[in-house]
């Protein structure tokens, strides 16, 4: 059980809703032209948003290969990172369940993330997918700022998503993907005189995905892109002011490489860019034109939002460069029933600093299949995964079907 006491939640809520207090201590170098730490180092100017759950990678295969999944082949999980790629599936029904632990490296045991997708081919050109999203932060006991009981408490969120698939040709496809985003971290209590609600959203996942042979050399190989722009919804607020927070709308770029050795060996190279579509935090005495004391990039609408994102850091295209999210990842398969994966991500060191390896095993046989992955941290920068084993199990009901000539 964990202890929260009442001013520790009020600096949970015043991170999504205010940003971190550090990115507005930043003062602007004259003979640089830019923005610096007042200790003269890089600026530090996350982008912080409400509902982060949604960014968590669910899956063990992606988990493998350093976060990347926009393109690569198509499974029960591609609910997540591009569910354009559903078209192309090649089994009529299939079910994935993920566990993955969080914060286990601190001691901490029940807080977890747990995944349940799936999808079902309607015919050659038409796929649906469901996917629900929960995650657990564990048994709260709730305190006031002098230590005084509040109750205990099991905050947790919750997002279920809903997704069709078509092919418009034998190479490119498109999905859209509703979703309903639940977010309760401390319903019914009460800090400052406010009083905390649960958060509710609504949002959308559009994507496309591109699929073309190519010959290498005598080999059978094929070409993946894909685009996925994530979580296109509402904002969302705890309380019942009228000022909410963005959810993490983020546009995906990915490719992927697939060779065929031979009969037995096959090899995928992958890649994915990733740009959360949010604006970000303004810096100066400029932030709040209209003196309402609410920073104005925070009273942006959602579609304001993500069109300024393209151009609003203060430190011109050089931030917004380093606002550029990179994964890459292999995977090799023998037979189509063991695989190795290995994979790396990298985060600017003033943009949340998360860089990683992971690596990661597959096991499949007939309808059943198997995922591992393990995350090593390249930082001295604590991740919520490190040293942690996270598992998919995966069934393709359509392993059986016989197949057409």
């Amino acid at each position: 059980m964990k202890k929260l006491t009442t001013s520790l939640l009020l600096l949970v809520f015043s991170l999504i809703a205010f940003e971190a207090s550090a990115q507005f201590n930043c003062v602007f170098n004259v003979s640089s032209g830019e923005y610096e730490s007042p200790t003269g180092g890089p600026c530090v100017n996350s982008i912080i948003t409400a509902v982060p759950f949604l960014r968590i990678v669910p899956d063990a295969r992606s988990g493998a290969m350093g976060d990347v999944g926009v393109a690569i082949s198509p499974d029960a999980n591609s609910m997540h990172y591009n569910a354009s790629k559903l078209a192309f599936v090649d089994k009529d029904i299939s079910v994935a369940a993920t566990y993955t632990p969080w914060l286990r490296a601190l001691g901490i045991p029940d807080v977890y993330l747990a995944y349940l997708s799936g999808y079902k081919q309607i015919d050659d050109l038409q796929t649906i997918g469901m996917s629900l999203r929960y995650f657990s932060l564990g048994t709260i006991a709730f305190t006031d700022e002098n230590g005084g009981s509040l109750g205990d408490g099991n905050p947790n969120e919750f997002e279920v998503a809903f997704a069709y698939a078509r092919k418009l040709s034998p190479k490119l496809s498109v999905a859209v993907t509703p979703k309903f985003i639940y977010s309760n971290l401390a319903s019914g209590k009460t800090v400052g005189n406010v009083e905390i609600t649960p958060g509710i959203a609504g949002a959308a996942d559009f994507s496309l995905s591109y699929r073309t042979p190519i010959k290498m050399n005598g080999k059978e190989s094929d070409l993946s892109l894909g685009l996925a722009v994530s979580n296109l919804g509402t904002k969302i607020s705890y309380t019942k002011s009228i000022n909410k927070d963005f959810i993490p709308s983020n546009l995906g770029l990915g490719a992927a490489w697939n060779l065929n050795i031979d009969e037995f060996n096959s090899i995928t190279f992958a890649a994915d860019m990733h740009k959360l579509l949010v604006p970000t935090p303004c810096q100066g005495e400029d932030c709040d034109t209209d003196g309402n004391g609410v920073p104005d990039y925070k009273e942006q609408s959602m579609f304001s939002g993500v069109l300024s994102s393209f151009g609003d850091a203060p430190d011109g295209f050089s931030e917004e460069l380093r606002e550029l999210m990179f994964s890459m990842g292999v995977e090799y398969w023998y037979d189509q029933q063991f695989a190795v994966r290995a994979g790396y991500y990298s985060e600017h060191a003033t943009k949340g600093n998360r860089k990683f390896f992971t690596v990661g095993l597959g096991l499949k046989y007939n309808i059943f299949g198997l995922n591992f992955s393990y995350l090593v941290p390249t930082t001295n920068q604590r991740n919520p995964l490190d040293n942690t084993l996270r598992f998919t199990l995966m069934f393709d009901f359509g392993a059986f079907a016989p197949d057409e000539e």
